[in-house]
């Protein structure tokens, strides 16, 4: 297998404020990779340069056999799917949920003069089929409920085939059973060996979905434990993450954390 993500000693600075601090982390081909932490960990910032669309202020950060700061990243990104609450906010309103997905191909959000192929057309309609969103095609995402979003966004993600999929707290702002639907929508995708491979912000245990293989544990920047889920997630590095004695339970290929009483 070969790295998708090579971070060494990265770090990121904002004036005084270290928003990352000396990361090490490599993500190979076909993991499944969760990052966890509190508000203000790090996480969005980390995912934001997976996604080649921010710099480090120190270290190295591989992407796809690249790096940062010598590769044109308008050709990089095309070959990373994302997911991200502030993708979404810059898609209008009034564009049509086919065309969400399939401006994708372009690296565009908004339609405007480009041209797709019929081909372009049936791999949207057949993203959001799988997603359990094709009612949706001719609805304009201004009109959908969080949940319906969230799945638009991931057949978005998913249309340009890419060698990695980021999705950024793809469960936020969602009711249970939307919840519920969508994480098993995601360890679907998750065990299917053609996917490309994954790395899934969120910051509570209840949302990994089956089939994720690793974790990276984030605590004010910086890396509190990483590794296979199976060893990596436990009650101790869980509450140092935290900062809250936890109790952690698994059922089944599910997971569920309270403070211990």
């Amino acid at each position: 297998m070969s790295d998708v993500l090579a971070f060494a000693g990265v770090g990121v600075r904002r004036g005084p404020t270290a928003l990352l601090d000396d990361v090490d982390w490599e993500v190979e081909e076909g993991q499944r990779w969760v990052v966890l932490g509190p508000n203000g960990a790090g996480k969005t910032t980390l995912l934001q340069l997976a996604a080649g669309r921010m710099h480090p202020t120190s270290g190295v950060a591989g992407i796809l056999g690249e790096v940062l700061g010598t590769v044109d990243v308008f050709e990089l990104r095309p070959r990373i799917g994302l997911s991200s609450s502030a993708l979404a906010a810059t898609i209008p309103p009034q564009e049509s949920v086919r065309d969400v997905v399939v401006t994708a191909s372009w690296g565009v959000t908004g339609r405007w003069r480009e041209e797709y192929h019929e081909l372009d057309h049936e791999r949207a309609d057949e993203l959001l089929q799988a997603l359990g969103a094709s009612h949706l095609a001719e609805r304009t995402f201004g009109t959908l409920s969080e949940g319906e979003r969230k799945r638009v966004q991931i057949a978005r993600a998913l249309m340009t085939d890419p060698e990695l999929m980021l999705l950024d707290e793809p469960a936020a702002g969602l009711d249970l059973g939307a919840r519920e639907d969508l994480v098993a929508r995601l360890g679907s995708i998750a065990a299917d060996l053609a996917a490309p491979a994954l790395v899934m912000v969120t910051h509570h245990v209840e949302e990994i979905p089956p089939h994720f293989t690793d974790i990276l544990l984030l605590r004010e920047g910086r890396v509190v434990a990483q590794g296979p889920i199976e060893i990596t997630l436990t009650a101790e590095n869980l509450s140092r993450t935290f900062g809250l004695d936890l109790v952690l339970e698994q059922h089944g290929d599910r997971w569920s954390a309270r403070a211990r009483r």
